[in-house]
């Protein structure tokens, strides 16, 4: 069950709030509607509910509020909106990622996808699917944890009759296996058609409370459906005793022998019929456009489009199998979120062409060192290309979370879980580490082919120019990652990425050299001096490589700035994990 009490959105700017004290109850083995007007504060009141925008109020799924469980994609599948993913990505991959960070089998992606009928698309990008099938698959994701609410925000907009019918037929399905069903609609037909209990918004606050019966007798025009082959005769004959009696009706000539009057009643109907000796082959009252009625005068029965349960869609099976929390799985879901799409693999050809590009050039002009020369690294760039593209590799994986959604649609925003946070700088780490030997690798390959051996020979120290080429690369990727992640932009990433050699190293090198009563000078030496002692394992000589690169004008400002981030990061996460 779930039940909203007192929510209230915060005042906007000289207007009103757009939700005012709304409280209402959604019961399990029942579908719920949410209806209002365009404007109404349905969509406020779902993400209120969801935690997602700030208000007052509490909602309580099945006694717990949603920030106080566990795993809230395993109590609560959410629709709002269209169906967050990059466009690029495909409908399997999507549904396998989101597979891995719900805790669940991959397989369940397959079963999902045949219960909403796109088995035959899950090899489609996200950016070509239809409206219909936009919406499908996010009731797929909405189910992909087999969750026992769904919350869904107008999810039959912009579907066809028969789309919208299947799609009440899985909400009512849910709701007869036990789940909790509560959809948003602007239709009060389809309100009436699909729920059990229909609550009605009006500027932010409810106006009504009712179950389906009520409301379709209370808020619902009623009318009688007719068929005779004497339909306009017996339509000429009502209007005229309506005229005669005073009585406000209205007789409708609908397509064929069809007749719909407005203000009467089966008996009065009849009555004229008979009267008149007129044949009538169907007489019955309607409400809305939800068909006939069982009987004269009767209200509609809950869920009238689905009658019979053996008719209903199938669901897909329970989840018996759940993955138990664990290190491995964020890091399925950074593989599967990195792999998914070409922008890695677009960077990484670019990087590669560039760095070969720029180490031919740099041989023909000459005056290059062989070791910048090997890294296409000339003067004037602060940053290598395959440094600047493992920065951006780093910034568009904490980037595109943002711009294209995928943990967010129960929680509002990306999580900052340390967890996500390691898998990321693993992934990103161990994808810049590779670019940064393939680089190298190309760049010493193409000067061979070009220009022979002069050019292509391999630096006596390659050891320790090897380890600050790697900690270079993997520190610039790291440093997009937590940028990105705590600016929430692929272009703060970025950016943080290329400060470091331009604003940090600057500074790095003045703040020793600037007047004090005592200076570090002699420093570096110091820092050689400890690394050269006795340590145990052999691990002096790794740590003299380590310190060769820290006391580096750039190593040392890639160092203060990777510290400087990962606080920042540890702060902002531990400041929301408090409020």
């Amino acid at each position: 069950m779930i039940q909203a009490i007192g929510l209230t959105s915060n005042p906007r700017r000289d207007l009103p709030a757009a939700v005012d004290d709304v409280s209402f109850e959604a019961r399990a083995g029942r579908v719920t509607a949410l209806l209002g007007t365009s404007g109404a504060g349905k969509t406020t009141v779902l993400r209120l509910m969801l935690e997602v925008q700030p208000g007052r109020g509490i909602t309580y799924f099945r006694g717990h509020p949603l920030h106080r469980i566990a795993h809230p994609r395993r109590e609560v599948g959410v629709l709002l909106g269209d169906v967050p993913g990059h466009p690029a990505r495909t409908v399997r991959g999507q549904l396998r990622m989101l597979c891995a960070a719900a805790g669940v089998p991959v397989r369940r992606a397959d079963e999902v996808l045949e219960a909403v009928g796109l088995v035959s698309l899950r090899g489609e990008r996200l950016g070509t699917l239809s409206r219909g099938m936009d919406r499908r698959l996010g009731l797929a994701c909405a189910l992909l944890a087999d969750p026992h609410a769904l919350v869904l925000d107008d999810p039959a907009d912009g579907l066809s009759a028969r789309d919208g019918r299947w799609l009440h037929g899985i909400l009512r399905a849910h709701a007869v296996q036990g789940g909790t069903v509560l959809f948003a609609t602007a239709d009060a037909k389809e309100a009436a058609r699909t729920a059990d209990r229909v609550i009605t918004l009006d500027h932010g606050r409810v106006v009504a409370d009712q179950e389906v019966t009520d409301f379709a007798r209370t808020r619902l025009r009623p009318r009688v459906a007719v068929r005779s082959p004497h339909a306009d005769r017996l339509g000429a004959l009502l209007a005229k005793e309506a005229r005669a009696a005073q009585r406000s009706v209205e007789v409708v000539h609908e397509d064929g022998n069809r007749l719909t009057v407005y203000g009467s009643t089966c008996p009065d109907v009849g009555e004229t019929a008979f009267r008149h000796g007129i044949l009538v082959h169907q007489l019955a009252e309607e409400l809305g456009d939800m068909g006939p009625t069982a009987n004269a005068g009767a209200a509609p029965p809950p869920s009238a489009e689905v009658l019979n349960p053996g008719d209903l869609p199938p669901l897909p099976p329970p989840v018996t199998v759940r993955t138990t929390p664990g290190p491995l799985r964020p890091l399925r879901y950074e593989l599967r979120r990195a792999a998914g799409v070409g922008t890695g693999y677009l960077i990484a050809v670019a990087v590669l062409a560039a760095s070969v590009a720029l180490s031919v050039l740099l041989a023909r002009i000459g005056h290059t060192p062989q070791r910048r020369l090997l890294a296409a690294w000339p003067t004037e760039l602060p940053l290598p290309p395959a440094a600047l593209g493992a920065g951006l590799l780093g910034a568009v994986a904490f980037g595109d979370e943002f711009r294209h959604p995928a943990l967010t649609a129960d929680r509002g925003t990306v999580p900052r879980r340390l967890g996500l946070l390691a898998a990321k700088l693993i992934v990103v780490g161990a994808t810049a580490l590779v670019l940064a030997f393939l680089a190298v690798g190309c760049d010493l390959e193409t000067l061979y082919l070009l220009y022979g051996r002069e050019l292509a020979q391999v630096p006596d120290d390659w050891l320790s120019l090897g380890a600050s080429w790697v900690g270079l690369v993997v520190g610039c990727a790291w440093a997009g990652v937590l940028a990105a992640g705590i600016f929430r932009s692929t272009t703060a990433g970025l950016a943080a990425v290329v400060a470091v050699p331009v604003v940090v190293v600057p500074l790095v090198e003045k703040v020793p050299a600037g007047p004090s009563v005592r200076t570090a000078a002699g420093f570096s030496a110091r820092m050689r001096e400890l690394a050269l002692l006795q340590w145990p394992f052999g691990a002096g000589r790794y740590l003299a490589a380590a310190v060769r690169v820290i006391v580096q004008p750039v190593g040392s400002a890639l160092t203060l700035s990777l510290t400087a981030l990962m606080c920042t990061y540890l702060f902002t996460a531990l400041r929301g994990r408090v409020r």
